[in-house]
């Protein structure tokens, strides 16, 4: 096996319960990162890592696969998605699954279009990268952004910048959370957002965190906006 999608969906979401499967335009969250993982012709496997016995089985009605349950303590508000996915791979390797690349998809991108994942894996494939992950633009410029002070005024991070006109300050992007591709073969000391990555830059409007009710709805209103057009 070369190729395969690993989802995690943990069942203990606090500020949407049941997130990962709460219906999205008539559809449980989880199955849009499903079908599109399918709909790619990418994988020779969609898995999802869970502790949650009806995130599974939704996720096998949609053809995905749930090989193990995944352990109570990787299932917590603390732990990141890196060590769900390592966990995913250890287990893997170590029932006689032969990997060479894993793609990290969240189950809750429903905006994510098919041809950015299929870019992210061929940009992997014809470069020496280790990672290609969803990235996207910040929406106005970081470099005139400020902070508040303890008796709430402002202070510029780099005030150097104020007088700047924004259309001549460098770009700045940003991790989209949507998918992240990992070459096993290749060695990286590097964190993701390094050298040894290639960013597949999304336009902002397919890219929305779903963190909670206001965020959840405006993915829905901009799913709804993406289907009329």
């Amino acid at each position: 096996m070369k190729c395969i999608a690993i989802i995690p969906a943990r069942g203990g979401s606090k500020r949407i319960p049941h997130k990962n499967i709460k219906l999205f335009h008539g559809k449980p969250l989880i199955a849009y990162s499903i079908e599109l993982a399918f709909k790619s012709g990418l994988f020779d496997e969609v898995i999802v890592s869970t502790d949650d016995a009806e995130i599974a089985e939704i996720a096998k009605s949609y053809g995905a696969s749930v090989p193990f349950v995944r352990p109570k303590e990787l299932s917590d508000d603390f732990t990141g998605t890196g060590a769900v996915v390592a966990h995913a791979i250890k287990w893997l390797h170590e029932h006689g699954y032969h990997l060479r690349y894993v793609c990290t998809l969240y189950a809750t991108a429903p905006l994510l279009e098919v041809k950015y994942l299929q870019e992210g894996f061929e940009k992997l494939l014809n470069s020496n990268a280790k990672h290609t992950f969803s990235a996207t633009s910040m929406p106005f410029p970081i470099q005139r952004t400020f902070r508040l002070t303890e008796n709430g005024r402002c202070k510029m991070f780099w005030p150097e910048n104020f007088a700047k006109r924004s259309q001549d300050l460098e770009t700045a992007y940003q991790d989209a959370g949507q998918f992240y591709f990992n070459d096993l073969e290749k060695n990286s000391e590097d964190i993701i957002f390094g050298k040894d990555s290639i960013p597949i830059i999304l336009p902002r409007y397919l890219v929305q965190d779903i963190d909670d009710m206001e965020d959840w709805e405006r993915a829905e209103l901009l799913y709804d906006a993406l289907i009329k057009r």
